[in-house]
């Protein structure tokens, strides 16, 4: 290995662990998958069916219904979960800049370009990709998504030589990619490529069942952080809880048991040390 190739990799284990770092500082959400309803049984079916596989898998629904935790599940059953799980949302990133958080840029490829930078499909190196909102990605940045799906290969911006990874995707959207591809707005092979396995998440309102115990686990989850003991849930606040429409889904409740617990539920400080 010449010294090139070994700064290459300094660089890439530098990247990695900065990756890393974030991620630790990021809260994953709502914790452990509850499921006591059908349609989300079902999910859990199809993701233990999936996972051991690489299929690229395209998860479908509405904000707040628990799609980033399906990937990590996925990614937590598969053969990867030695490796590093890799997050992307799209909708939260410029346009402009999609293209070097995916692919990464060599040094100098434009004003400002000191460093070289990993991109998040080098960063998943055999690991996963989890690339949330995708129908959110550009037209003109889509072929280039498209070929890494098909070849496991690409350039970083600026760059000429090509890089080959053993990635495994899983993409998220809250939009009607088939209507989108319709429209003009996806393109279509693309879709077809992402579209391998598509999982598709209930909301809230098609889960009603399942709301008195995600009520409880929330606040339990509350009351630790808190250092707080529940008393009582009563049944009238359950009922008007699950009379909700939601929305917001799993997100709107969890908020809801945060303010600072849900209406009607008696709770008191526990004495430190206990």
């Amino acid at each position: 290995m010449n010294v090139q190739q070994l700064e290459g990799l300094k660089d890439k284990l530098a990247n990695e662990e900065t990756y890393l770092d974030e991620e630790v500082r990021t809260e994953h959400g709502f914790g452990d998958i509850i499921a006591e309803n059908l349609a989300l049984r079902a999910v859990l079916k199809a993701v233990e069916t999936v996972a051991p596989t690489d299929s690229t898998v395209l998860v479908c629904g509405a904000a707040g219904t628990g799609k980033e935790l399906i990937a990590r599940a996925l990614h937590a059953m598969s053969p990867r979960k030695g490796s590093t799980f890799v997050k992307l949302d799209c909708a939260a990133i410029p346009t402009g800049l999609l293209e070097r958080e995916l692919f990464g840029h060599e040094k100098g490829a434009f004003t400002g370009a000191i460093p070289q930078k990993l991109g998040r499909f080098e960063l998943a190196h055999r690991g996963t990709l989890f690339i949330d909102e995708i129908g959110d990605i550009p037209l003109e940045l889509q072929p280039k998504l498209l070929r890494v799906l098909q070849e496991q290969e690409f350039e970083r911006l600026g760059g000429i030589t090509t890089i080959r990874v053993n990635v495994r995707v899983v993409a998220a959207t809250n939009c009607d990619l088939a209507k989108m591809v319709a429209e003009g707005r996806f393109r279509s092979d693309l879709y077809h490529r992402l579209n391998v396995f598509p999982i598709a998440m209930p909301r809230m309102r098609d889960r009603p069942d399942e709301i008195p115990r995600l009520v409880r686990d929330f606040i339990q989850r509350f009351a630790r952080r808190t250092s707080r003991r529940i008393q009582s849930i009563p049944s009238a606040t359950m009922e008007a809880l699950a009379d909700r429409p939601w929305p917001g889904n799993l997100r709107e409740l969890h908020n809801i048991i945060e303010r600072p617990c849900a209406p009607g539920v008696t709770a008191r400080a526990t004495p430190s040390g206990r």
